[in-house]
C-alpha cells in the first residue's frame, strides 16, 4: 500500500489515489503549517489530490525508501524522499517524508504524513503564497 501511495503521487496518478484509502479514513499532515483538519473520507482524499492549476511541471520518484514494521501488523512506518526535477527551471529538489500508515483489509484506514512543507511549496512555486496564508491565518494549536 505504502509503495502504491508515493508511487502514485510521484507518477500523478492522482485519481486513483483516493481509492488507496477506507472509505472512512482519518488522513493528518502534523507539519502543516496551515494546520489544515484531518481527511475523512473518500471524497475529502478526492479533492485533496485534485490538481490545483497550473503550476510547474515535476518529475520525481520516491527514493531512499525505509520501511519500519511495527508489532501492529496494521501499521508501518515508512521514510522515504521524492527526488526530483523541476521541469521548467532544470532546478533539483529533494523533499523528505515519513509515513506512518494503518492498513486494514487493503486499504489505508489513517496515515500521518510528515512533510517538509515549506520545501514543497518552494519546489511548486508558491512559496510565497504559503507565507501569506501563513501570516494571514489564525492557526489552532492542534489538528483536529
Amino acid at each position: 500500500m505504502f509503495l502504491a501511495l508515493v508511487d502514485g503521487v510521484a507518477e500523478g496518478r492522482w485519481n486513483e489515489l483516493p481509492d488507496l484509502y477506507a472509505e472512512r479514513t482519518h488522513v493528518v499532515h502534523p507539519f502543516d503549517p496551515l494546520r489544515t483538519a484531518a481527511l475523512r473520507t473518500r471524497d475529502e482524499l478526492r479533492e485533496h489530490f485534485r490538481p490545483t492549476g497550473p503550476g510547474p511541471q515535476l518529475h520525481r520518484r520516491a527514493t531512499n525508501i525505509t520501511i519500519h514494521e511495527t508489532t501492529d501488523p496494521e501499521v508501518i512506518v515508512a521514510e522515504f524522499e521524492y527526488q526530483g526535477t523541476v521541469v521548467e527551471t532544470g532546478e533539483p529538489f529533494a523533499l523528505p517524508g515519513i509515513f506512518v500508515l494503518r492498513v486494514r483489509d487493503g486499504q489505508i484506514i489513517s496515515s500521518r504524513d510528515y512533510f517538509d512543507h515549506v520545501t514543497a511549496a518552494r519546489v511548486r512555486g508558491q512559496f510565497d503564497t504559503l507565507v501569506a496564508a501563513v501570516r494571514a491565518s489564525d492557526i489552532p494549536s492542534q489538528q483536529t
